[in-house]
């Protein structure tokens, strides 16, 4: 850990070192492209949704959040993220673990299958879901034989968020693994330490920034996930409608202010992630 803060701290020197020598009109030029770039994309949007979710007032705006329907899609969320993303920590660790300590057969192919999610769309995932679960699907008529339901349920959607989050943690963990090397659990072993307290004495507290910033990741892709999710929950209102699709089905029936209500709780979680980020960040930069 120290040598990636050295690194990124000589690299930080580095940049500060060549912005001295470009001339003044272009940095200008690039800080106002960028604060342009984020007014327009960013900011303005965000100001959007809240003027449009407080038009009507507060207790419209209160009534729209505490709607039992609204309740609804905010537990499922809830519920979906408690279960997505410790999946997604326990196989992130592993996976990051076996990449990053040991090589074998097949370690490239991991790394690509790890990365998959990445390169198909949302969309795609969802339906090859239901065409594995779904009720004409390859298992459709043996789920139905033992009366399980996956697809237009909730273990679809869960499902489905699991397999578009679960690259966040491994892929924050791998590189920061492999940078660390074996050295230090090699010498905990050797002075006696078993296996769990090597994890959680030596891996663990070198791990942990890396870790928190996966989780945080994928929390944040869970609750905002709407492609795969939509394909595979059926639609269902107040039973398999989480909040990004509760907020569609608002919009459709022209419910605009509603809408933008409920949007807005999902505009404050992806700030409460924002600033999460930015406090693990300043955390993993503190020396040791």
């Amino acid at each position: 850990m120290g040598g990636t803060i050295g690194l990124r701290t000589q690299s930080k020197d580095v940049v500060a070192n060549i912005s001295i020598t470009e001339p003044p009109f272009v940095r200008w030029i690039l800080i106002g492209v960028a604060l342009i770039f984020l007014t327009i994309f960013l900011l303005f949007p965000i100001l959007i949704v809240v003027v449009s979710a407080l038009s009507k007032g507060i207790g419209f705006y209160a009534q729209a959040l505490t709607d039992p329907v609204a309740m609804s899609a905010v537990r499922l969320t809830l519920f979906v993220v408690a279960i997505a993303v410790p999946m997604n920590l326990i196989f992130g660790l592993a996976a990051a673990w076996s990449i990053s300590k040991f090589n074998f057969w097949g370690k490239k192919f991991l790394l690509t299958l790890i990365d998959l999610p990445f390169t198909v769309s949302p969309v795609i995932s969802g339906l090859i879901y239901v065409l594995l679960f779904g009720a004409q699907g390859v298992l459709g008529p043996l789920l139905q034989a033992h009366n399980i339901k996956i697809i237009f349920a909730v273990p679809g959607i869960v499902l489905a968020t699991i397999f578009v989050t679960f690259p966040f943690v491994a892929r924050e963990l791998i590189p920061v693994m492999e940078s660390q090397g074996n050295e230090e659990e090699i010498s905990a072993l050797t002075l006696g330490a078993s296996g769990w307290q090597t994890f959680w004495k030596v891996t663990l507290p070198n791990i942990k920034w890396g870790l928190l910033y996966g989780v945080i990741l994928s929390s944040a892709r869970a609750m905002g996930e709407f492609g795969a999710v939509s394909v595979v929950s059926g639609h269902i209102r107040g039973l398999t409608n989480t909040i990004p699709l509760h907020v569609e089905i608002l919009y459709n029936e022209y419910n605009f202010t509603a809408a933008f209500a409920v949007a807005s709780l999902l505009m404050l979680l992806a700030l409460v992630t924002v600033v999460l980020k930015s406090w693990l960040e300043s955390g993993e930069t503190q020396p040791k």
